[in-house]
C-alpha cells in the first residue's frame, strides 16, 4: 500500500517576509521616540512646577523677600537640577524622530527638516538659560553664603528667566511642533485629525502672549500624545526598499 506523501508546512510567502523585517526598524524607532517623549515630558512638568514656586514678577518687594528669606528656596533648586534632565530627554526624542522619519523618507523635505533641527536645539538651550536665570538666586541662597541681593534685582533676574522661557523657547517649541508635523505627515506615519490638531498647537505656542505654565505645559502635553499616536501607527508603514535608501 502507498505511503501518503508528507506535506510540508507552507513557508510564509517571501514579500511577508520582507515586510516585517522591514517594519522591525520603524517600530523600534518608534517606541523609542515614545518613551523618550515621556521621558521629557515627565521631567519638564516637574521641573516646570518646582520652578515656578519663585515669585511671580507682579510680587511686592515684600513677598519676594520673605520667599528668599524662607526654607521654601530648595525645591526650586531641585527643580533647576531637573532641567538639565529633562533637556538631554527632549534631545533624544528629537533625534529617535528624526531617524523615525529619514527611515521612512529617505528625502524628507530640506526646509521643515533643517527647521525642525535648529528649533529643537534652540528650545533646549533657552529653556536651560531662562530657567537658570529664574532660579539663580535660589541657588545662590542654598549653595552660598554670599548676602541676598535685592527685591528689584531678584525681579529683574525673573524678568530674564520668563522672557526667555514664554517668549523664545516657547517660539521654539511651537517652530518645533510645526515642523515634526510636516515631516512626519509627509512620511505617512501622523493621522490627518493629530496634523490638524498639531497645527493648531503649534499656532498658539507661536503665538501665545501668556506668561504661566499652562502655555508651556502644552508642548509636553502634545510630544505625549503625537508619540503615542505615531507608535500605534509606526507598525503598518514600511522602510523604502534598501536601493531607494542608497539612491536617496
Amino acid at each position: 500500500m502507498a505511503e501518503s506523501p508528507i506535506t510540508q508546512p507552507r513557508a510564509e510567502p517571501n514579500h511577508r517576509v520582507r515586510r516585517r523585517a522591514a517594519a522591525s526598524p520603524t517600530v523600534k524607532l518608534a517606541r523609542l521616540s515614545s518613551l523618550t517623549g515621556i521621558l521629557f515630558a515627565v521631567l519638564f512638568v516637574v521641573s516646570l512646577v518646582l520652578v515656578h514656586r519663585t515669585p511671580t514678577l507682579s510680587a511686592s518687594d515684600a513677598d519676594i523677600t520673605a520667599f528668599y528669606a524662607g526654607s521654601s528656596t530648595l525645591l526650586v533648586t531641585v527643580g533647576i537640577y531637573l532641567v538639565p534632565l529633562a533637556g538631554i530627554a527632549f534631545l533624544w526624542h528629537a533625534h529617535t524622530t528624526r531617524l523615525l522619519i529619514k527611515s521612512c523618507t529617505p528625502s524628507p523635505s530640506a526646509i521643515p527638516d533643517g527647521l525642525q533641527l535648529v528649533s529643537g536645539i534652540l528650545f533646549v538651550v533657552l529653556l536651560f538659560a531662562g530657567t537658570a536665570s529664574a532660579g539663580s538666586v535660589a541657588l545662590l541662597k542654598d549653595l552660598t553664603s554670599a548676602p541676598l541681593p535685592s527685591a528689584d534685582f531678584v525681579r529683574g533676574m525673573l524678568a530674564v528667566g520668563y522672557g526667555m522661557v514664554f517668549i523664545y523657547a516657547l517660539r521654539g517649541a511651537g517652530m518645533y511642533a510645526l515642523t515634526t508635523t510636516t515631516l512626519l505627515r509627509g512620511a505617512g506615519i501622523m493621522p490627518k485629525w493629530l496634523a490638524l490638531v498639531s497645527y493648531l498647537v503649534a499656532t498658539f505656542l507661536l503665538l501665545s502672549t501668556v506668561m504661566h505654565p499652562a502655555a508651556m505645559l502644552l508642548f509636553p502635553t502634545w510630544v505625549v500624545i503625537a508619540g503615542l499616536v505615531v507608535f500605534i501607527r509606526a507598525g503598518r508603514v514600511t522602510e523604502p526598499a534598501a536601493s531607494e535608501r542608497q539612491s536617496a
